[in-house]
């Protein structure tokens, strides 16, 4: 699914990864977790595509195919999720415009039919009901008015309607209290199946208390130190990242 080899990069002249090595395979959720400035964020981005990252060494295959010169969208195109740490609000696009959009644009650079109002409506209304997301929410402005657990619902519809192959979730915990938290576990948690993949991005293990890994990493100083399973992502809850932070 996910390749990534000997992955160096660097903003503004300033190395922040400094040789990342990871596999993800069909149908496994790693987890990344590590201090601030470890280079957790910089990676889902470089992953997405986006702009500002010069990437000096290593590839990232997706497939068996190099990512590297691909745009943003065509990363999309090809079942590549982003869910962001901070959604953006985009007043005047209400919600099921902005996903109509986004999937009939998907659709069409994958050179299938893109879907009419009816077939769209009845689709979302199925996503909606399976996740839980008050369909109140769909009349709005894109994140307009909306508190932090229903921006990260929204993303997680956006993932529902889109269908990635592999789902990027950079920080989706940050700002959440614990019901809205679990609501959005229990929505990633629907979406897991032996073809997608998840990489989740977290500073804290009690993420990981409602979307169990089959793996965990650890990053620090821009390379990933350690490996293990869930219960690493409890010893680091107790221990912290001391130990790591010189590495």
């Amino acid at each position: 699914m996910i390749e990534i080899k000997n992955l160096h990069a660097e903003v503004e002249g300033k190395k922040i990864l400094k040789g990342v090595n990871l596999t993800i395979n069909s149908g496994e959720v790693h987890a990344i977790m590590g201090p601030n400035g470890a280079g957790k964020s910089t990676l889902s981005y470089i992953i997405s595509g986006r702009e500002g990252y010069n990437i000096t060494k290593g590839d990232i295959l997706f497939d068996g195919i190099s990512m590297l010169d691909m745009l943003p969208e065509e990363r999309a195109a090809a079942g590549l999720f982003l869910a962001f740490q901070y959604p953006v609000e985009i007043a005047g696009v209400h919600m099921t415009n902005f996903l109509k959009a986004a999937v009939n644009s998907i659709r069409k650079m994958r050179k299938e039919e893109e879907l009419d109002a009816l077939s769209f409506l009845k689709l979302m209304k199925e996503k909606v009901k399976k996740l839980g997301v008050k369909e109140e929410m769909l009349k709005r402005p894109l994140n307009v008015d909306c508190s932090g657990g229903e921006k990260k619902r929204n993303e997680i519809l956006q993932m529902a309607m889109l269908e990635p192959k592999f789902a990027v979730l950079d920080e989706t915990d940050s700002g959440l209290d614990i019901d809205a938290l679990k609501i959005v576990a229990n929505g990633v948690n629907s979406l897991r199946s032996p073809e997608r993949s998840f990489l989740v991005i977290t500073h804290y293990q009690r993420l990981l208390d409602y979307i169990i890994p089959d793996y965990v990493h650890v990053l620090s100083n821009g390379k990933i130190v350690k490996s293990g399973d869930a219960n690493l992502a409890k010893e680091l809850e107790e221990n912290g990242y001391a130990e790591f932070e010189a590495a």
